[in-house]
């Protein structure tokens, strides 16, 4: 077992703990569609295949019987499943985009702010999105594509998502 699994695995109790707490609850989509209002007028009827094709297990459906990504344990790898599986076309793999939302690092409750060396959040990062500054300070930088791997991995829960405000058509 690798040390970040490790203190993935020993703080994961906390940190959903401190997840139920959380006020504002983000509601992400899944980054296909062209139109944000199909998803209530579409999805009402359809039997999930974006869930039970989605690779990573990330797309859950709401009490509004509509999918949205959820990031606890992984994240997006844009793999086109849930688009090409969706039956009412609501999803459409030209319609793809990167999901709507700001990963931002809390300053607060991260370990490296705080003196001590973590590269929890680094490691799972495919687009190498995350740099550090002088061997602490972590940042999000320009290559983010809000895939969300690096929120799950945090020991400390200090990954926060802030939905992005978009003009849906």
């Amino acid at each position: 077992m690798k040390r970040r699994e490790l203190f993935g695995f020993l703080s994961s109790s906390v940190k959903e703990a401190g997840r139920e707490k959380k006020e504002e609850v983000v509601v992400l989509r899944p980054p296909y569609y062209n139109d944000i209002n199909a998803f209530a007028t579409e999805c009402q009827n359809c039997e999930g295949q974006c869930v039970s094709l989605c690779q990573e297990q990330i797309i859950k459906i709401g009490e509004d019987k509509t999918p949205y990504l959820d990031f606890s344990q992984r994240g997006c790898t844009y793999c086109d499943a849930c688009a090409i599986a969706c039956p009412s076309e609501v999803l459409l793999v030209q319609n793809k985009r990167l999901i709507e939302a700001d990963i931002v690092i809390n300053k607060d409750k991260c370990y490296s702010w705080q003196g001590v060396m973590c590269f929890s959040c680094k490691d799972p990062c495919y687009e190498d999105a995350i740099d550090f500054k002088a061997m602490f300070m972590p940042e999000i930088n320009e290559k983010c594509t809000s895939c969300g791997f690096c929120i799950s991995r945090c020991p400390a829960d200090a990954i926060d998502i802030k939905k992005v405000s978009s003009c849906d058509t």
